[in-house]
């Protein structure tokens, strides 16, 4: 049985988004209140989105293009977000720590 590259490449996202969630819950034990704690459930919960998202892909090819495509644009308007999230947190320990 052989696979489409993007079906690979799919299941490998899936894996790494996986471990990523571990890794947002078992750093989330550690992260404190406050800012950083707020921030901190936010990237968690686009995580959580992230590898229902990831998921969903490989059942895309089962799909009408009029569905996949605007979740697509979906994914990537969350990517964008999650990025935008990140640097201010990254920011703000900056800040943090320079103070």
């Amino acid at each position: 049985m052989s696979f489409e590259p993007s079906t690979l490449i799919s299941l490998a996202a899936i894996i790494v988004m996986f471990a990523c969630l571990v890794q947002v819950v078992r750093l989330g034990k550690s992260v404190p209140g406050g800012i950083v704690g707020s921030v901190w459930k936010q990237l968690r919960m686009m995580v959580v989105v992230f590898t229902i998202g990831f998921l969903m892909t490989p059942f895309f090819q089962l799909l009408p293009d009029q569905v996949v495509n605007p979740v697509v644009a979906i994914i990537f308007l969350l990517g964008a977000i999650y990025v935008w999230i990140t640097i201010r947190l990254i920011h703000r320990i900056i800040s943090e720590l320079a103070d």
